[in-house]
């Protein structure tokens, strides 16, 4: 796998991941009492936390990726360029 194959299936890990990572600890404001915003939507959340998804995200999906580069490098798989 080159340097581009390797950049766009670590992308389409990350997106992928990323997207089950956005719901962990997410506490919607309806949830809290303290921190209510009086008009604020009741799904929205309290505090993203989006750097901890965004550094999550990206420790998963570089295990991920290194897992899928070892088998495609090892020929387990064929990789068709």
């Amino acid at each position: 796998m080159g340097i581009v194959g390797s950049v766009i299936s670590f992308l389409l890990i990350w997106w992928l991941v990323f997207f089950a990572v956005l719901p962990m600890r997410v506490k919607g404001i309806w949830e809290d009492e303290d921190d209510h915003v009086q008009g604020a939507e009741q799904g929205a959340p309290v505090r993203a936390e989006m750097w901890f998804k965004f550094k999550r995200t990206t420790m998963i999906a570089f295990g991920l990726w290194v897992v899928v580069f070892v088998v495609v490098s090892s020929g387990v798989l064929e990789y068709k360029q």
